[in-house]
């Protein structure tokens, strides 16, 4: 059996030249025509997934080979691009970059996977010639990887597009569909490891439609729309199937501003599994909502203390919930909202106290990139020798460990706490700085669920008591 939907994959020599904006900007230009767009990313990033969201105005997916099995990577794009007219795939890195010397999750890897045609993008600073034999270097290095475009960025005037366009012509007998000139105030502002999110761009909107028409006035949509409709068929025999379950139980999650990386995969296996989400700020709210497990995730609860220091009854309200030995699953900025201290620009901002730590800010990253991680501490959701993959994103660090806690992971790959462990541990509450995929990590949500459920039911038993 075979499923088709048109695809393109935007994707460079390296980071930082200019994926994010054009991937953006086709994805609202098609939007702006009345086309039905999903988004994906390589690579584990929350910012570039939350502009493509944006720019689509539907949910963007993270497509990674190393969180993923390829059956499991072919299952997420199937099951995304149902009703759509078009996906649009934004690489990470450089084409060919990966952590080996085979490549085996580069961008290139997930392209032939899912053939998805890939359009180059090429940064044509003080070069003119070369950018043919960088392209040509990209076509030889893997004749099976489909380079089916290309697109010129930064280039300085039309006799500098006439020579390389006849270059690529001449010697690599590839389209150009695309030439940008260089063009000041039109990179999202960044802050930490990447782009600022969507949710604190005060004209988040504006920057949209300037990366639209960006990619309307110099690139040829009509040619990518072509080759993007070109895709080949993806087989879908033996894929994973999953069904969906009445909700019996409520989670509860931070998303506001402070908290809102969280993959969509994640909230979705939550409700497949048999959950109700209850969504809620940590801004705003005065109390925890009436729930059986709560799920914070990842953010920058440090640029966020204040407020998040003031809402003293919210902090209140789940400490003492998880007192009562409610599930609590935190990532990253969860972590640091736990604890009982932040301490952000020489200043003490008071958290929510579950965990006897301080943690601190730093400026330069403390964890950065894929993680692996093997339980080997008793915790409330994972048996002891599992392995498990995610990523990290942090420039936070416990400053201070002031109490009783333990670690349940060992980390074998990347830094987690303090380069030996991570995942705090303290009643049902599991806090780590590794973020998790639930397609990647099947069990994640099924272990929410159970502690979720037994909770549910020991709440009951209390209640019937009184």
């Amino acid at each position: 059996m075979f499923y088709s939907c048109p695809r393109i994959l935007i994707t460079g020599i390296g980071g930082d030249k200019g994926k994010t904006i054009v991937s953006v900007g086709l994805s609202r230009a098609w939007v702006r025509r009345g086309k039905r767009v999903v988004t994906f990313k390589k690579g584990p990033d929350y910012i570039d997934m939350g502009w493509l969201a944006l720019a689509s105005f539907h949910p963007c997916y993270n497509l990674d080979l190393f969180f993923m099995e390829r059956g499991q990577v072919l299952y997420s794009f199937i099951t995304n691009t149902k009703g759509a007219e078009i996906a649009v795939i934004e690489g990470n890195r450089g084409f060919y970059d990966g952590l080996d010397v085979d490549g085996s999750v580069s961008t290139a890897e997930l392209a032939k996977l899912l053939r998805a045609p890939s359009i180059l993008i090429i940064d044509c600073t003080k070069v003119t010639r070369t950018v043919a034999a960088l392209i040509l270097g990209c076509q030889a290095f893997d004749p099976n990887a489909p380079i089916k475009g290309v697109i010129l960025n930064q280039i300085a005037h039309s006799r500098h597009e006439n020579i390389i366009s006849a270059c690529i012509d001449q010697y690599c007998n590839l389209p150009v569909v695309g030439a940008i000139p260089r063009l000041s105030n039109v990179t999202f502002p960044g802050r930490h490891l990447g782009l600022v999110p969507p949710q604190e761009h005060p004209m988040a909107e504006e920057a949209v439609n300037t990366a639209a028409e960006i990619v309307e006035r110099y690139v040829d949509l009509s040619k990518i729309w072509k080759l993007a409709s070109e895709s080949e068929n993806l087989t879908i025999e033996g894929l994973l199937e999953t069904t969906k379950r009445d909700a019996f139980v409520k989670i509860g999650v931070i998303r506001d501003s402070a908290f809102q990386f969280y993959y969509p995969e994640n909230l979705e296996e939550l409700k497949r599994e048999g959950a109700e989400l209850i969504e809620f700020s940590a801004l705003k709210e005065e109390k925890l909502p009436p729930v059986d497990a709560l799920y914070i995730g990842g953010g920058f609860p440090e640029t966020h203390a204040e407020y998040l220091a003031k809402n003293i009854s919210l902090r209140n309200s789940i400490k003492e919930a998880a007192e009562m030995g409610l599930p609590i699953y935190a990532e990253c900025g969860g972590l640091m909202y736990l604890g009982e201290k932040l301490i952000w620009q020489d200043k003490e901002y008071p958290m929510v106290g579950t965990f006897p730590i301080v943690i601190g800010v730093k400026k330069r990253p403390q964890g950065h990139g894929y993680t692996i991680i093997e339980v080997d501490e008793e915790n409330p959701y994972f048996p002891l020798g599992k392995t498990l993959r995610g990523h990290e994103f942090h420039y936070s660090y416990i400053l201070e460990w002031k109490g009783p806690c333990h670690l349940a992971f060992k980390v074998k790959r990347g830094y987690g706490v303090n380069g030996k462990r991570d995942g705090l541990c303290y009643k049902n509450v599991l806090a780590s700085y590794t973020h998790l995929h639930a397609l990647g990590t099947r069990d994640w949500a099924k272990a929410i669920i159970t502690q979720a459920k037994r909770f549910r039911m020991q709440n009951k038993g209390m209640k019937s008591m009184v």
